[in-house]
């Protein structure tokens, strides 16, 4: 097997099984190394580290697999642990919950992979080259454990540009997914659009936090901000919401609200859909003195990297103000963040920022998670990218 040697100051990470090796630690590597290529890490003293996965485009220059020297990442290797992944969720599928994630990348030691459950079919997304090369079995293990109708990749995403990949979409396995696949997530039914939606399709990774936010909701106006295809409202038109304002910028996302309020025989006059930018509507709504009981803010990822943080903060900031301003006292903001470099010390100052600027007086009343499907390892701590606020106004 081919091999790479650390810099003595840059193995340490390593040795405490974090699965990422960048670029700048290579001290000493084979000179036919290739994309893809399975290889043996050591240390300066020749002493053996872990397997990965080379690729010599990426900045992450080898993912690491596996620690035990005779545990050999071969092909019952990666069998292995796509079905450990899949058989630690099996409990969480049932009449009341049908769509979960099945493998959450280097979590689950499958790095560069994501695969979602929706109903009859599998939604898979590849972000690294090395699994890329071995994404059909897989495939044919996803297949074997699941037996689902068809599995589609959807690997259109930015991240494959740095292991220099082109997009990739297309049927890996029987059926194409219809326009619409029917899942039922909490007991609410949901038409997704596999193929054309956004990320695989739907946003599983909110699923607790939906269930803990329509607890607050009863008789309650909301306002459900990047609303998509209706989680959050759908779930407060459950719990009985007296009025719900959904918000999304995508006519794909309202279309697709709309239908699921209909699947769900919620009465449509209870909900008021809106296409639009969010915070030029957030600045309409305050200009007009509107208020809500319960707002939710759930914005794409701000902070894709450190380096951006800083602007980042300041978008967060700003928008958590403007949602503020429409919150009288005793209303409800649920505030979420999904960038990775956003740790929940640094959000919760943005929002204590965003209240001062607004004018309010805060508490925070319950901090949201990302759930077990989307599982943290010790070792990994950037796979902890989902985090939220319940916040009360004073």
């Amino acid at each position: 097997m081919k091999k790479i040697i650390l810099h003595k100051t840059k193995d340490k990470a390593a040795w405490q099984l974090h699965p990422w090796i960048f670029s700048g630690a290579i001290s000493q590597k084979d000179s036919d190394l290739k994309s893809g290529d399975l290889v043996s890490v050591f240390n300066v003293e020749r002493e053996f580290i872990a397997y990965g996965i080379f690729n010599s485009a990426s900045r992450v220059a080898v993912r690491l697999l596996e620690w035990h020297p005779e545990r050999t990442p071969d092909a019952d290797w990666w069998r292995d642990r796509v079905r450990k992944a899949v058989e630690a969720r099996r409990h969480l599928l049932n009449d009341q919950n049908t769509t979960c994630r099945l493998i959450f990348a280097e979590a689950d030691f499958v790095p560069g992979l994501i695969a979602d459950l929706y109903g009859d079919f599998i939604s898979i997304q590849v972000h690294a080259a090395g699994v890329d090369q071995i994404k059909h079995l897989i495939v044919a293990e996803l297949v074997q454990l699941l037996a689902p109708k068809g599995i589609y990749e959807r690997s259109d995403i930015k991240s494959r540009e740095y292991e220099q990949l082109a997009d990739d979409n297309g049927v890996r396995y029987g059926e194409t997914p219809p326009e619409y696949v029917e899942v039922v997530e909490n007991g609410i039914r949901y038409h997704i659009n596999i193929v054309e939606g956004q990320k695989s399709g739907f946003y599983c990774d909110q699923r607790d936090n939906r269930r803990i936010v329509s607890q607050f909701v009863e008789g309650k106006s909301v306002l459900d901000c990047f609303s998509y295809s209706g989680g959050f409202t759908l779930n407060a038109l459950q719990a009985g919401a007296s009025h719900v304002t959904s918000v999304d910028s995508s006519a794909l996302a309202i279309s697709t609200l709309k239908d699921n309020v209909r699947l769900n025989g919620f009465d449509a006059s209870r909900n008021t859909p809106v296409q639009s930018d969010v915070n030029k509507y957030l600045r309409q709504l305050g200009e007009e003195g509107q208020k809500f009981d319960v707002i939710v803010l759930d914005p794409p990822k701000y902070a894709p990297s450190r380096s951006t943080l800083e602007k980042a903060s300041r978008a967060y900031k700003d928008l958590n103000r403007r949602g503020l301003l429409l919150l009288e006292s005793g209303g409800l903001l649920a505030t979420y963040s999904c960038s990775g470099a956003m740790d929940i010390e640094t959000f919760k100052q943005v929002i204590a920022w965003a209240a001062l600027d607004a004018g309010k007086e805060i508490q925070f009343i319950h901090q949201f998670h990302q759930p077990e499907d989307h599982p943290v390892r010790a070792s990994f701590s950037e796979g902890e990218y989902l985090k939220g606020l319940l916040v009360r106004v004073v």
